[in-house]
């Protein structure tokens, strides 16, 4: 007896993935009962087709169809990109950093359903499925959540729809390097030109492409903040050290003396509070953060080693975010100035090269980031 085991896949990716173990499981299980098997992929609109034809009614009891989703983690979407524009006539367009990860945001977001559960909402949803913390959620929700909908994934934006816009923003721009905000604008254009998406699905798809744009803003942001500030890295250590020995006082109920009048002083709470606020530590856990860096900071004493900038991820990101708040003005100053002085035009070109060296920008697109860093801090 013949059999036909068709693939109704939305990623070719996930298809080879999945055949091999669906087939595994398969010939496991019914390996003395079958005679042939023919195995076949399709996509869902022509399996309708086939299946509503009439002529085809007696293969209909004889096809064992196992449906393949689209790639559901933002992560993953990005690789699938990436592969292939290496394959293809695009492999020597400079993409710049995150231009990839934002399309791959609004795919994944046109293929997400809208959970049920409370405090969930799509962002979070993609987080969740792509790894990510979310604070009040854990990864047994991501198995609740893929439970909600069985067939999520079947819909939405395909990546050959992404690279073809992709190709549409290299071909419309004159230098061969494009941008995440480049790629937003041609998915965005591209939608009216897409045959098959009502005009429900594109006012969605539409409100998309605005999340992914402001994920890339916070992104951009922050990519220039962490540049700006390696630039004032004596500032940012300077900082540190006086939050430390302020939590140092506060936590062993000891006085601070003023390096200049030698007066008792007692810790800081406005420094340190400005600080902690940056990664959102309440009031209530001010107490328990500054415990715990002090803690840190014995373990690192015992083993011989020094604490330092580094060594502590959330202390450094609030130590950057706060000299960056406090560079805010001269940020703004400085990307946005058109006709830069001497002192600034050294700052901007010590950023575009940090850009470049260690974050994976080139000439054109790292200017393209600062001046619209600098745009979006003068809103």
């Amino acid at each position: 007896m013949v059999f036909f085991m068709v693939f109704i896949d939305k990623s070719i990716d996930n298809w080879i993935k999945w055949s091999h173990i669906y087939l595994f499981l398969y010939f496991s299980r019914y390996q003395d009962t079958m005679g042939e098997l023919i195995v076949a992929h399709t996509n869902e609109s022509e399996y309708r087709s086939f299946i509503s034809n009439k002529k085809n009614e007696a293969l209909h009891s004889r096809i064992i169809v196992m449906p393949i989703p689209y790639n559901l983690r933002v992560s993953e979407e990005e690789r699938i990109y990436e592969k292939m524009i290496n394959q293809s006539d695009m492999a020597h367009v400079h993409i710049a950093p995150h231009a990839l990860r934002v399309a791959a945001i609004f795919s994944v977001l046109t293929r997400l359903k809208e959970s049920k559960k409370q405090g969930m909402d799509l962002l979070k949803k993609m987080r969740l499925y792509d790894g990510e913390n979310v604070e009040g959620f854990n990864q047994l929700d991501v198995e609740e959540l893929k439970k909600e909908f069985p067939t999520e994934g079947m819909e939405g934006i395909d990546p050959r729809y992404v690279i073809n816009r992709i190709s549409s923003a290299i071909i419309r721009k004159e230098v061969p390097s494009i941008n995440a905000l480049d790629v937003l604008r041609s998915l965005k254009e591209g939608l009216d030109q897409h045959p098959s998406i009502s005009d429900e699905d594109k006012e969605k798809y539409m409100n998309y492409i605005s999340v992914a744009r402001r994920e890339y803003d916070e992104i951009a942001k922050k990519e220039v903040q962490k540049a700006f500030v390696y630039s004032y890295e004596e500032s940012a250590k300077s900082l540190m050290n006086n939050y430390l020995d302020n939590v140092e006082a506060y936590c062993n109920k000891n006085k601070l003396r003023d390096p200049l009048t030698g007066e008792e002083m007692n810790p800081d709470e406005k420094l340190m509070r400005s600080i902690e606020e940056q990664i959102g530590i309440s009031e209530n856990a001010k107490r328990s953060f500054r415990e715990e860096i002090l803690i840190r900071i014995s373990a690192f004493a015992r083993k011989g080693k020094r604490f330092d900038y580094n060594s502590h991820e959330r202390l450094r990101e609030a130590i950057q975010k706060k000299l960056f708040a406090d560079l805010k003005d001269v940020v703004k100053i400085t990307t946005s100035s058109k006709t830069p002085d001497e002192s600034q035009l050294k700052k901007i070109n010590e950023v575009i090269a940090r850009l470049i060296d260690e974050y994976g920008y080139n000439s054109v697109s790292a200017n393209e980031l600062l001046r619209y860093v600098g745009s979006l801090l003068n809103r």
